[in-house]
């Protein structure tokens, strides 16, 4: 069923926007938008902005559209009255969805998703009972009765997701969810029907898959999410997983969807230190095996896909015959029409920070994207022309004044941007030079570009007084002028050998190898990667070494694919000091931040809490830093260093503010000159777009 590309040799993207034919209906390309759970699954109240949120995207131009996660049942409930699918009525609710999405010409598929073990309440079940690292609640076992109960809840679900006007559903096996429990004698202990053997674990996923086809026809859309590497010790063998594709095709599926990693993997896997695509040998692995099978069944590939020329390189590369991205979508719903338009420099480019969207999602919040806060958000934040124009001042071209100065422009107002710095960006020039932070510098590109779209009189190179403010009589002005170094008041900090972590980052000043580290935010946690990697040596660029620094392998070599990682040593020995108690770290987003301090450790960083920073001078040969620790100062030591780097915060720059409340002109902060809390991205451009919006 899988087509071969047939679009025009003119198009810029042959590949990836070539219709698929799968028998009975076609999809218009091959671009899957994947599932992600924003939160507007779990309550009635948002189904409206849900509907629009899909219908933004179906207009975008994505070929099949997958929802969030809905369970088939209570006991399949990502956490307490969370989105579930198992009545009429609800199937009901579901209209306006999929209605929303067929008026913009689009396809959509509802998402399976019962989680087992991970489910983050009291009645979830699996094959035994085996508490998972995830959730605090240990499963209910279930009987033989019980598992036939949860057949049936799938089934009833695929069904009402058909009479709610959806074209398909996708069946979660993968992630570690509770069909991929069933997989691997690592949560399956069962030594009934349903366990012991592969072909007794990976009945029920066939089961599912068969029960659903024969209940909901021939001509819908079912695409089976299947794990092609755990990344979990004794997880399934490539042999196994070969197996059970071939199986589920046979039961009917329509498309095969890589899952990659189980949740509780330590392994990072759509953070914005796993290189681009970092995945998509294992599909091509297993869609090889497939076609020498004589399986024609089109297999769709994930994971750190962000831009067309990515996605196309892969599927010219014969990797896979559809693309999955999700959060691509959240950061611009216009993706394909771009890249159909021959307008890729324009997409507003998924930097993976996972800090709007995951992060969200994991804290029972909405959620949304750092590069773009109307995601989520399209029925309440609205960017419309005005007819009220203006002559606005914003001052600052980081994040905020950058997505305040665009919106601000593209609504009609005449926007002047002013920085005193030689180009655009403020502190995301600081972020990209980070290991693993690359793809910041795509942010950058996209507001350059819509700068010169919008129409925004762009001044470099000027440092703007309140004076020249006050003569030009603009009607409002936007402080986004950010952030100074927060000053510790270290006894001795003036030593030549202390330095800022502006100057290390940007690479000012030579830093000695050994490194002591004033501040463990994020900022500190940035300095720290920065100094343990040689420099151009990122691995978020080198997939090889990417891999064998978190010892990812051949799964078709070993179960799970994970083997020890093979860690390159690092180039500076750094120790990381905060004067709170406590674990470093504990204010990094709740998805990456285990990723951080698991880099710095395999790096053989010290992390040391609870500091008093008693005074900095001379020792021996080098430099000394004595510190004592808890509020009695005790246990004074001196860490003997070669450099010291201050990474303790910021504070706010708002000299301009008073004298220009004072002249009585309009004045608004934002971002860090608003709240100079650590290098905070989302809330900056957030800021700036909605205080843009409502001017």
């Amino acid at each position: 069923m899988a087509a071969t590309p047939s679009s025009p040799s003119s198009s810029p993207y042959p590949h990836l926007l070539a219709p698929l034919d799968l028998g009975f209906t076609t999809l218009k390309n091959r671009v899957l938008m994947g599932s992600m759970h924003t939160g507007l699954e779990d309550g009635r109240k948002h189904f409206p902005a849900m509907a629009a949120y899909f219908a933004e995207r179906a207009r975008g131009g994505v070929g099949l559209m997958v929802t969030g996660g809905f369970a088939p049942n209570i006991a399949g409930w990502t956490k307490p009255f969370a989105g579930m699918l198992a009545s009429s009525g609800a199937a009901r609710r579901h209209k306006q969805v999929t209605d929303a999405v067929h008026a913009e010409g689009g396809k959509i598929a509802l998402q399976i998703l019962h989680t087992g073990r991970y489910g983050y309440h009291p009645l979830c079940v699996a094959p035994s009972r085996i508490q998972s690292p995830i959730s605090p609640f240990t499963p209910r076992e279930l009987s033989v009765g019980g598992i036939e109960r949860q057949i049936r809840a799938f089934i009833r679900c695929a069904m009402l997701a058909r009479d709610a006007g959806y074209d398909g559903v996708e069946i979660m096996g993968s992630e570690g969810y509770f069909i991929n429990q069933f997989l691997v004698t690592h949560t399956n202990q069962r030594t009934d029907d349903w366990g012991g053997s592969y072909a007794n674990r990976m009945r029920l996923a066939v089961e599912i898959v068969r029960r659903t086809r024969e209940a909901v026809g021939r001509d819908f859309i079912i695409i089976y999410r299947l794990s092609m590497i755990d990344l979990i010790p004794g997880g399934s063998s490539w042999e196994e997983v070969v197996l059970l594709a071939k199986a589920v095709e046979a039961a009917g599926a329509t498309l095969i969807n890589s899952g990659i990693g189980w949740h509780e993997a330590r392994v990072p896997t759509i953070a914005t230190s796993v290189p681009r695509g970092a995945f998509t040998w294992v599909t091509k692995k297993l869609r090889t095996d497939l076609r020498a099978a004589g399986l024609t069944i089109p297999v769709v590939t994930s994971n750190r896909l962000n831009m067309p020329e990515v996605a196309e390189q892969v599927l010219a590369d014969g990797a896979a015959d559809m693309v999955s991205m999700a959060r691509p979508f959240l950061a611009d719903p216009e993706f394909v029409n771009k890249a159909a338009q021959g307008r890729s420099q324009d997409i507003n480019t998924c930097i993976a920070c996972n800090q709007a969207c995951l992060d969200h999602a994991f804290k029972a919040q909405l959620a949304s994207c750092l590069v773009n806060p109307r995601a989520g958000h399209e029925t309440e934040l609205i960017i419309k022309m005005t007819p009220a124009k203006k002559r606005v001042a914003v001052i600052g071209a980081g994040p905020a004044g950058l997505a305040a100065a665009t919106t601000l422009a593209e609504r009609g107002h005449s926007v002047d941007l002013y920085d005193a710095a030689d180009k655009i960006g403020g502190q995301f020039n600081l972020a990209k030079r980070v290991p693993g932070k690359e793809e910041f510098e795509e942010t950058l590109r996209y507001f350059g570009n819509r700068i010169t779209a919008t129409g925004v009189r762009l001044h470099l190179n000027t440092r703007v007084s309140a004076a020249d403010l006050i003569a030009q009589k603009f009607d409002d002005v936007l402080l986004a002028t950010g952030v100074t170094p927060r000053n510790p008041r270290i006894p001795g900090q003036e030593h030549p050998k202390v330095l800022s972590y502006i100057d290390v980052l940007l690479g000012r000043q030579p830093v000695g190898k050994r490194v002591a580290l004033i501040g463990a935010g994020g900022i500190g946690f940035d300095v720290a990667e920065f100094l343990v990697t040689p420099a151009g040596h990122s691995t978020a660029l080198d997939l090889p070494a990417w891999l064998a620094e978190w010892g990812v392998a051949d799964p078709a070599e070993v179960r799970g694919g994970v083997v020890r990682p093979q860690v390159s040593p690092p180039e500076r020995q750094v120790t990381l000091l905060q004067r709170k108690p406590g674990k470093l770290g504990a204010g990094l987003g709740k998805t990456t931040g285990w990723i951080h301090r698991a880099a710095l450790k395999m790096k053989n960083v010290e992390m040391i809490s609870g500091v008093n920073y008693e005074r900095i001078g001379e020792e021996g040969s080098g430099l000394g830093l004595f510190i004592t620790f808890g509020e009695k100062r005790l246990d004074g030591t001196v860490l003997a260093v070669d450099n010291i780097v201050l990474c303790a915060g910021q504070e706010p720059l708002r000299e301009l503010l008073e004298p220009l409340r004072t002249a009585g002109v309009k004045t608004h902060l934002i971002g860090g000159a608003d709240e100079a809390s650590e290098l905070d991205a989302k809330r900056a451009i957030n800021q700036g777009t909605r205080v843009a919006a409502a001017i």
